[in-house]
């Protein structure tokens, strides 16, 4: 028997099929080949067709039950893992009304701010414990503000893996922790934040119903069925946004333990059981096992600048591979030489409250400094803004005891890993695991056993784990000479 996963990025699809006995993964594969189009159709704007998502799932589930050559008629259960914030419009046939506003697309932030200025920052940190800032409450206000004809057609708006879970089981259904993604989930009044959507205007009536995570969400339907590949009337038991679901994939379900990310952007999601938030540079989220007798509550810390620096030196420097980039930075000591980086080169960055700072090379000394140096000092400053956004994850009441990541690009290096362990002065767990994947495991989740759901992780996809190095004294006096550089370029803008 199997459950099967997805993971709908606005790169590609994602799909995993796993044992459900054992959590063992089956295969692993994304559609399409090469990177989905996203349309920017106006400068900051970013959609995508919801459709386009479906067609790819499908084409995905065929080609994996294919590849894995197994009996399609054993796949047991549905999980979605979906990228966040995005907002889906349909009409009363369950169609969509226009493409997917998605989570990088910034239209609305004007509207949010003006919100969260009118409504007052304590009744939103109170009650929504975030801004209604760039989110899907404030692109759905977008939409009726400037597609009124468009609006009035809509018969309920939701999140990106609410609009796969429509086309497998023909239902439009909702969770709590899509919800608060998009602003729009009340954590004081345990409910759908209604005063938000009087506030915009947004007939209440849109909101679909809640259906709750680890139990029957819907049946796949005939027609579903027929266009995916999957069984007639196997349930989709879970749902979340890719940064929860990547901290369920991790066995982050409990306050102290932190999800890490580091891809092209950087993200720590740490869990607590507060439903307080003091920060704008944070996000909280309601994590993929909140109730409200045990509340469990994602702070998000996203940096925008982080592998893409790394990334782009290497495409600059002479194309060399990763291994041999870190290699060459292996061999400078650490501090580099007083070379300092600054990587907040791709776009606004939040933990700075939304200021561009742009990346930056500092105190190059052609006599001394290498492209050796460069790499180092590249490594080095994605490794200190990490630290920099686990203070601000510390400053909004985080507790941190364990911090897991997935075995991504920058987590492979050494010198990253070793260097945020040891300024963190906590153990980094690895595991070689994907959203897809967890998103599948979920499906067993059923019975309630988180702690069962764990040491499987553990079994089956712990990879190493990077101790805090005793001598601290030189990584410190890196950090802060970087820090020091850092705020003086953030003072300044």
């Amino acid at each position: 028997m199997y459950y099967i996963g997805y993971d709908i990025g606005s790169s590609s699809v994602k799909v995993a099929l796993v044992e459900a006995a054992t959590g063992k993964k089956v295969i692993v594969l994304n559609e399409p080949q090469n990177e989905m189009e996203i349309l920017s159709l106006q400068s900051d704007w970013a959609e995508q067709d919801p459709e386009m998502w479906w067609q790819y799932i499908c084409t995905a589930t065929k080609r994996a039950i294919k590849e894995a050559n197994v009996d399609a008629s054993k796949i047991q259960g549905i999980g979605i893992s979906y990228q966040m914030h995005g907002l889906v419009i349909v009409d009363k046939d369950g169609k969509s009304l226009r493409n997917s506003i998605i989570w990088c697309d910034s239209r609305a932030v004007e509207i949010g701010n003006k919100a969260y200025a009118e409504i007052g920052a304590d009744k939103c940190a109170g009650h929504l414990l975030n801004s209604p800032g760039n989110f899907t409450a404030s692109k759905l206000k977008w939409v009726k503000e400037n597609e009124p004809e468009v609006y009035n057609k809509i018969a309920k708006y939701m999140l990106p893996g609410d609009y796969i879970a429509l086309k497998l089981t023909g239902e439009v259904t909702t969770t709590k922790n899509g919800l608060s993604e998009g602003m729009l989930w009340d954590y004081k009044e345990n409910k759908v934040a209604d005063w938000l959507l009087d506030y915009y205007e947004i007939d209440k009536s849109l909101t679909p119903n809640i259906v709750e995570n680890f139990t029957n969400q819907g049946l796949v339907t005939e027609k579903g069925s027929q266009e995916s590949g999957l069984p007639v009337g196997i349930p989709i038991v879970y749902r979340a946004g890719d940064q929860p679901n990547n901290a369920l994939s991790l066995n982050v379900l409990r306050p102290g333990e932190v999800a890490a990310t580091g891809g092209t952007s950087g993200v720590f999601y740490a869990v607590t059981e507060t439903n307080s938030g003091n920060s704008t540079r944070v996000n909280n989220f309601v994590h993929v096992n909140y109730s409200e007798s045990n509340p469990r509550v994602g702070k998000l810390l996203n940096i925008n600048g982080a592998g893409i620096q790394y990334r782009w030196m290497r495409n600059n420097t002479g194309n060399e591979s990763y291994e041999e980039m870190n290699e060459k930075a292996s061999q400078v000591n650490v501090g580099s030489q007083g070379l300092v980086v600054i990587p907040f080169g791709n776009g606004a960055e939040r933990m700075f409250n939304n200021k561009n700072i742009g990346s930056h090379i500092l105190n190059l000394n052609f006599n001394i400094h290498s492209n050796a140096h460069l790499y180092r000092a590249s490594l080095e400053a994605i490794a200190f803004s990490f630290v920099y956004g686990m203070e601000c994850l510390k400053d909004d009441n985080a507790k941190i005891n364990v911090i897991r990541a997935g075995n991504d690009n920058l987590f492979r290096s050494e010198i990253f890993s070793n260097t945020v362990a040891t300024l963190i002065g906590h153990e980094i767990e690895i595991y070689n695991t994907t959203g897809a994947v967890g998103a599948a495991r979920a499906v067993g989740l059923t019975d309630g056993d988180f702690e069962k759901f764990g040491s499987g992780i553990t079994t089956n996809d712990h990879v190493m784990t990077f101790l805090p190095l005793k001598n601290k004294d030189e990584y410190e006096k890196a950090y802060q000479n970087w820090k020091k550089e850092l705020e003086l370029i953030v003072t300044n803008k």
